[in-house]
């Protein structure tokens, strides 16, 4: 399996082919376009990502050891940004999610493309991630 750097690595080169922000976005909103679709049993309050404009449900179950994450999101941009966290983070263990140092974000050029509300908003979920991955650890 791929570790969580090589995945933010290959994210990097595959937004470095879009010099402009809104082929930038595009991309983006394709990822949140092939996410998954999430149960609507899981879409509950208490799995919606405070801090977010729209509204993001994010659910993670252990596996194997290896924390899985599914989500959904009510606008393209959360959704986009939702599965681009779960492109990089889903699959790995506690321990990698945790330790993660996640500057693809920036490498890619998104903390300074995003309005304050979606940053407020990405963070909360990358938060959200590895406050879920800490649980699990303490529990194994």
């Amino acid at each position: 399996m791929k570790t969580i750097e090589n995945t933010e690595q290959e994210l990097v080169e595959d937004f470095a082919e879009f010099e402009d922000m809104f082929d930038k976005f595009g991309c983006l909103i394709d990822l949140g376009k092939n996410l998954k679709t999430l149960d609507e049993a899981l879409k509950k309050d208490n799995c919606m990502i405070k801090g977010c404009q729209a509204h993001v449900w994010l659910h993670s179950e252990l596996k194997d050891g290896k924390i899985i994450f599914l989500a959904d999101a009510n606008a393209d941009y959360a959704k986009g940004l939702v599965a681009m966290m779960i492109h990089v983070l889903s699959g790995h263990t506690p321990d990698e999610i945790i330790n993660a140092p996640l500057n693809f974000i920036e490498r890619i050029g998104f903390k300074s493309m995003l309005s304050m509300k979606r940053a407020g908003g990405l963070e909360s979920m990358i938060k959200q991630m590895k406050l879920d991955a800490m649980v699990y650890k303490a529990k194994d």
